[in-house]
């Protein structure tokens, strides 16, 4: 049989052990445990005490980096070191919106060249004016890009708008500009925008535009009192590969009125933001003052022409006296200058731009020549030169900025400003 003393001195040390408690931690009463040792009539030997650790010199220990702290030799740094602060370029990363445009670098190492050849094996060689130049133009031309596709993307109403597309002399670009300035539109906001001839007679619309559609504006004036949703509407459109819907005539049709003017808009503002209509070319037509009421911006194709220029700037003549509504548009009016690729003279077109300019046109864009176009065929806009949409879409900002003006905006209430 084991030694009833010999098992005492076993568990003696356990609990020793239990009831030594260091100085940095919860203290005894709390753990319901005697601070002090037991009697040593117990049979219980004290824990003799620790031996102090020698003393060493502390050394200096640098404190963590904190969020919360700002060392005072930053604070007292002089305020023309630091770096202004992009609050709304911040605003716009930090809440989802698109990343501010980096600027082309317009230093470092030349890459084309006899000098872009040096810096290839390693020579520091840095890039020739002209090349500086070039990227330059390079980063500014993104920033616009990105200025523009802003504007028109982030633009909001309180119903739906219309822009007025007229010439009254043919052959001045009416329906491509129609269908592009609608299509940029359509492919940067993601659609919601339908194209529409309102013409008196059929127009070259259908043909400019892609898709061949069973269905189209005769077919509309006729149905338009029994549309009632969004997909009846779509049956008779031309889906475009820029998220853009054309109607347009696809046979012979009755001579467009006023009052169908008014009644297909009506039906089109249900179901699409933004309405675009090409026009015809008799400014006192009945359709015409259909779509001149319905508008809220007018936008004036022109070329490098005496005879496109005048008649355009007749018929904001004639808006104006009309007074009203005829006149803001008139007031408002936005020109773009298309080239066909016929030759042309520089005192033409200086002309052709201070004629527009006195007769109160608010911007002339120019849209340079492109084969696409030229061609007189079907439009897409992948098929353009990267310049032409680039100036397509600047003419389309500045509609959209108009827009803004002419139509009441939405709430300007903004938590992220």
């Amino acid at each position: 049989m084991s030694d009833p003393n010999q098992t005492g001195d076993v568990f003696g040390a356990a609990s020793r052990a239990s009831d030594y408690i260091e100085e940095d931690t919860v203290g005894a009463e709390r753990l319901g445990r005697r601070a002090a040792p037991r009697d040593e009539a117990a049979g219980l030997r004290p824990i003799p005490p620790m031996p102090a650790s020698p003393v060493q010199a502390e050394e200096p220990v640098e404190p963590p980096p904190s969020l919360a702290v700002v060392p005072d030799e930053v604070a007292e740094e002089p305020a023309a070191e630091r770096r202004p602060v992009d609050r709304e370029a911040s605003a716009s990363v930090l809440f989802g919106g698109a990343a501010p445009v980096a600027t082309v670098p317009t230093s470092g190492k030349a890459t084309k060249g006899f000098r872009g050849a040096l810096a290839s094996i390693g020579l520091p060689i840095k890039p020739s004016a002209a090349e500086t130049a070039e990227l330059a133009a390079t980063a500014e031309a993104e920033a616009r890009r990105a200025r523009n596709e802003t504007t028109i993307r982030q633009a909001t109403w309180t119903r739906a708008v219309s822009i007025l597309v007229n010439n009254p002399k043919g052959g001045t670009g009416k329906t491509p500009t129609s269908l592009l300035l609608g299509g940029i539109i359509a492919s940067i906001r993601g659609g919601s925008t339908a194209i529409v001839e309102f013409s008196d007679d059929p127009g070259a619309l259908n043909y400019r535009a892609e898709g061949n559609p069973r269905l189209g504006l005769g077919e509309l004036v006729r149905d338009v009192e029994h549309i009632k949703t969004a997909g009846q509407l779509h049956g008779y459109t031309a889906p475009q590969t820029s998220f853009a819907n054309v109607i347009a005539s696809t046979g012979r049709r009755e001579r467009l009125t006023g009052e169908a003017v008014l009644a297909v808009s009506s039906v089109i503002d249900e179901f699409y933001g933004i309405r675009v209509m090409d026009t015809g070319n008799q400014p006192t037509s009945s359709a015409f003052r259909g779509a001149v009421a319905v508008a809220d911006v007018l936008v004036i194709p022109v070329l490098n022409a005496g005879d496109s220029v005048l008649e355009a700037i007749q018929l904001l003549d004639e808006l104006r006296d009309a007074g009203g509504q005829p006149a803001e548009l008139a007031d408002r009016a936005i020109a773009v200058r298309l080239t066909d690729g016929r030759p042309e003279n520089e005192s033409v077109r200086e002309e052709v731009a201070r004629l527009l300019h006195d007769a109160g046109v608010r911007s002339l864009h120019e849209i340079p020549y492109d084969e696409h176009i030229a061609a007189r065929g079907q439009l897409t806009l992948g098929s353009l030169n990267p310049a032409t949409r680039d100036a397509f879409a600047s003419a389309a900002a500045a509609v959209v900025r108009t827009l803004q003006e002419a139509v009441a905006p939405a709430s300007t209430n903004n938590r992220k400003a």
